[in-house]
């Protein structure tokens, strides 16, 4: 047996052996670089410090086919690329586009050239995918937006030419829910031709989202040439449509917004055109509006007030006061309605008819409407038993699942009878959400809350809603009441309401009741309340009680027999 050292001497020499490398010699390499060169799928070709053409291998002459290897050379003018080690130039070869990457080398050049095109074409159609709508197959919000950047970052001269249009559909959410989305994808996409039908090669047409589009107008003078385009979208998108034996009706608004006006980016540009549509959408007696810069002085005042309104409602800015309604039978007060009053500290008195629609339009009237029945409640628990509160809600809040439990829960809390409980809403709230309102309403009434409609007459559907729910009372606008005097229309209009309210087994309070002349009118007309400055100036809860005391002992409408309702 041999040493240790031995055997590992002998493990060694074997492993020397095998790693010895193979040899090759420089015929055996020249010829495998050969093979590789005549094999390889990019296009090699060398070329001489002179200009010759020394050898090509088979997808190079594939590559430029019948073209000259002079002429080939001729369109790479290689002498321009001498200095640098490395290019790569694009040549567009019998329709194809080929990459030349040139190597510059002492001896001469290496030609590495690939065939770039289905690449090229892979990746604009994937820039077009990108920047197009596949509903309509018009362009999309990242299109408009770099059409928008080359046009602003382009020459004022041109840029005064152009103006964006923003174009919103009327109805449209109330068609794709009711037919479904198959007939508003199906609606969108003719809507989607007439505009492009409106518009020339130069315009640029998108799709932003849901029905609204937009246009980049090139090339017209402002805004006279927008403002045809829009009356002629207006027509053409108005204009009926039929769908699966479905006759739709759609109505288009449309906002303007010139780009020769001071514009700092795309986004302020997209936000001037919105804010005109806006405009056009909020006032339906016109077609079409044209940015202004009021507009926008506008909205940065809007979004003060709504930070004022968060945070009064989080700093318990707001207060309720209470006007009395007078029952024109017995004489007596019966009931008040509560009324929302916000004192700012930096704006002072803000008049609800300032933020009430702004308080609805951004959700936050669901906090405060919840705040007002709380406080209501908790205040009418304080007044003599027979006295009712009526409480006003909006639309909004019907949206919320939540309100019956609202309601129960600030009865419950406050300890106020259901009975003494009264809800106002006005027409939109039956025509805003009319099948989850109805439910609300009639889970309410059955505890023993009391509904009321609210401003009755002018809406479009009131009639209907009276014979779908049966209301405690009906409420007679105001508008109705202060008119009787010069329109004897009007007061043909509350006697109709009240012998609609008499027969149908509802009051009817006349509001805005201020002289002895209109107590007199609407009682002789059938209203069995009155309510307004004739009977009170709303009170703070404070004053309520004493107010009713003092209404008990000595009334201060001091009503004839002939006045009071029969």
């Amino acid at each position: 047996m041999g040493s240790a050292g031995s055997i590992t001497q002998t493990g060694k020499a074997r492993s020397r052996t095998r790693a010895a490398p193979r040899r090759v010699s420089a015929k055996q390499a020249a010829g495998l670089a050969l093979s590789a060169f005549t094999t390889i799928d990019s296009g090699l070709a060398m070329i001489a410090p002179d200009g010759r053409m020394l050898m090509s291998n088979p997808a190079f002459a594939r590559l430029f086919g019948e073209i000259s290897s002079d002429d080939l050379l001729a369109r790479l003018q290689l002498s321009a690329w001498a200095e640098a080690s490395v290019a790569t130039p694009l040549l567009s070869v019998n329709g194809r586009t080929v990459r030349i990457r040139v190597t510059a080398l002492p001896e001469g050049y290496v030609l590495d050239c690939e065939d770039m095109t289905d690449q090229f074409d892979r990746i604009a159609r994937d820039a077009k995918r990108a920047r197009t709508d596949r509903l309509t197959e018009l362009g999309n919000r990242l299109l408009l937006r770099e059409r928008l950047q080359d046009l602003l970052a382009g020459p004022a001269a041109v840029r005064n030419d152009c103006a964006l249009l923003t174009i919103d559909l009327d109805r449209f959410k109330a068609i794709n829910d009711t037919l479904g989305r198959n007939i508003g994808d199906a609606l969108l996409g003719l809507v989607a031709r007439r505009i492009r039908a409106t518009v020339t090669d130069e315009d640029v047409v998108v799709r932003l989202y849901g029905d609204q589009f937009a246009i980049i107008q090139h090339a017209r003078p402002q805004p006279q040439s927008a403002i045809n385009l829009a009356k002629r979208l207006r027509d053409l998108l108005s204009r009926p449509y039929m769908l699966e034996g479905q006759l739709i009706d759609v109505t288009a608004n449309v906002g303007i917004a010139p780009l020769a006006q001071a514009v700092a980016d795309v986004d302020q540009a997209i936000k001037h055109a919105d804010l005109a549509l806006r405009r056009a959408k909020q006032d339906h007696s016109v077609d079409y509006f044209v940015f202004e810069s009021s507009l926008d002085e506008t909205v940065r005042a809007r979004r003060a007030l709504e930070t004022d309104l968060r945070r009064a409602l989080a700093l318990r800015e707001f207060a309720l006061v209470y006007q009395p309604q007078f029952d024109l039978q017995s004489g007596r007060v019966t009931g008040v309605e509560a009324l929302l009053r916000w004192n700012s500290p930096t704006r002072g008195p803000v008049s609800p008819m300032d933020f009430i629609p702004l308080a609805e339009e951004t959700g936050i009237i669901s906090p405060i409407g919840e705040w007002v029945l709380r406080t209501a409640c908790r205040d009418a628990a304080n007044w003599p038993d027979d006295i009712t509160v009526a409480v006003n809600i909006s639309a909004v809040q019907f949206a919320n699942r939540a309100l019956a439990s609202a309601v129960l829960s600030a009865l419950s809390d406050s300890g106020l009878d259901p009975r003494r409980l009264e809800l106002e809403i006005t027409e939109s709230v039956m025509l805003d959400a009319r099948g989850t309102a109805l439910g609300v309403l009639q889970q309410l009434r059955a505890t023993g809350v009391r509904v009321s409609l609210d401003d009755f007459g002018t809406g479009y559907s009131s009639l209907g809603y009276l014979r779908s729910f049966p209301f405690d009372k009906i409420k007679i606008d105001q508008s109705f009441v202060r008119g009787t005097s010069e329109d004897p229309g009007n007061r043909a209009i509350v006697r109709a309401i009240a012998s609609l309210g008499q027969n149908l087994g509802m009051a009817t309070v006349a509001e805005g009741v201020e002289t002895t002349e209109h107590i007199e009118r609407v009682s002789a007309d059938g209203c069995t309340h009155a309510q307004g400055y004739l009977i009170s100036r709303p009170l703070p809860a404070e004053q309520v009680e004493p107010f009713l005391a003092r209404s008990d002992v000595a009334p201060e409408l001091a009503l004839s027999d002939s006045v009071k309702v029969a």
